[in-house]
């Protein structure tokens, strides 16, 4: 299934994907989160992403492993030390960009309730507000995490194939 897209080898159209989903999430979920006046406007945005950035990372790590068992499973040296670097980012950025999908989900949900007649008649109480907050600053946090593994990935995807 992650094998090939038309002919060519899936991983590197996939990844493309991922490597502009993730960090899209990241960006504006850390917005979202600690910016409140974009939250209007950056909603759906969030919305989709936290949805489709887990299922990129994913897609991204399946044809990736793929890719290696059929074309580099007996590469040595140093493309396949450089193959092994790459690898040891997927398993990470997989499971920050599930983590920063779901929590940028309860973020917007806890928002929405907040704002649309939840605990509080519509406004959230000391207890709803700080809830909130602290789901914001750790959906941030999440955000620098899934950032981080997402250039790592990238950078040693590209000197695994561009050498550097």
């Amino acid at each position: 299934m992650f094998d090939e897209i038309l002919g060519l080898p899936a991983h590197p159209l996939i990844v493309h994907a991922a490597v502009i989903a993730v960090p899209a999430l990241a960006a504006l979920a850390a917005v979202y989160g600690l910016a409140p006046r974009t939250r209007p406007a950056l909603g759906w945005a969030v919305a989709g992403l936290a949805v489709a950035a887990p299922i990129a990372a994913f897609a991204a790590k399946e044809s990736g492993e793929s890719l290696e068992h059929r074309n580099f499973a007996s590469a040595t040296g140093t493309l396949a030390r450089r193959i092994a670097e790459h690898e040891e980012f997927a398993d990470p950025l997989l499971i920050a960009a599930l983590v920063l999908g779901v929590l940028s989900l309860v973020l917007l949900h806890l928002v929405r309730r907040g704002r649309d007649g939840g605990e509080g008649g519509g406004r959230e109480g000391g207890g709803g507000r700080a809830v909130t907050t602290s789901v914001a600053v750790l959906t941030a946090v999440v955000a620098v995490v899934a950032g981080y593994y997402a250039v790592r990935a990238g950078h040693s995807g590209a000197v695994a194939v561009w050498g550097g």
